[in-house]
């Protein structure tokens, strides 16, 4: 691997925009991070890169959410146990349907919802506990994860239609992410794709990550729950450009 200075700089760069997003709402460290990345490395290593930085990034947000997380523990196994099961159907999916034209419409889906949300003055706010949704919705990220990388696309856009306190939407939205992306890192261990070069990525990438991570966490912990609703709409509208523009470019 050449360690040329464009090289390290974008690899840098993109290390600390995942970091920071991921610290900040809990989730959206490829979607920034790859932006740098895909320009320096193929898609199977930057991807498997980002996973390992989502999962390093995650950590510490979950720590600091983990009283939360006790809380309410229940309520994170009606998304977390279908995902697991989701996963590999996700995966056997891949031969049925083209990944490129399920982020399509995912992305679309995005793009719609998060423009809808984001002009609107009052946000909607599903108070009563709907734990067979919670359920479903567990299940497709599952399978979204396993077949396109997109595991927390719908459980943030549904967690953001419920008027939960910032902490409790990011004690479903972050732990969600941090296992489905260790099982997916789990996979990509499997298929020899972490080598020396990988390695080298991850320990550079690594400490740029963390305190990015730690000033993304510090701005969140400044929110208030109304700014952090909006703020995941936003970025779910933010997703689904970004996304549409990389399957179309």
């Amino acid at each position: 691997m050449s360690m040329t200075p464009q090289f390290l700089l974008l690899l840098v760069c993109g290390a600390a925009a995942g970091g920071f997003i991921n610290g900040l709402a809990g989730f959206g460290t490829a979607l920034l991070a790859l932006g740098f990345w895909l320009q320096i490395m193929t898609p199977t290593d930057a991807v498997s890169l980002a996973v390992v930085m989502s999962i390093i990034s995650g950590i510490p947000g979950i720590w600091m959410i983990r009283k939360t997380i006790v809380a309410y523990p229940l309520r994170l196994a009606r998304f977390v146990i279908p995902a697991l099961i989701g996963i590999p159907l996700g995966v056997a999916s891949l031969s049925l349907i083209a990944p490129g034209v399920l982020k399509l419409v995912i992305a679309a889906f995005l793009i719609l919802y998060g423009g809808f949300f984001v002009v609107r003055k009052n946000l909607p706010k599903i108070s009563k506990p709907t734990p067979v949704v919670d359920t479903v919705v567990g299940f497709v990220g599952g399978i979204l994860g396993g077949s396109a990388g997109l595991s927390g696309a719908v459980p943030t856009m549904w967690c953001a239609m419920r008027p939960w306190p910032k902490e409790q939407t990011r004690a479903v939205t972050q732990p969600f992410n941090v296992l489905v992306l260790i099982f997916a890192a789990i996979l990509f261990a499997f298929q020899g794709v972490y080598d020396s070069d990988a390695l080298a990525r991850i320990a550079i990438s690594f400490p740029v990550t963390m305190l990015s991570a730690i000033l993304g966490m510090f701005i969140f912990r400044r929110l208030k729950d109304e700014q952090f609703r909006r703020l995941l709409i936003a970025l779910m509208f933010l997703a689904g450009l970004i996304l549409a523009a990389r399957e179309l470019t």
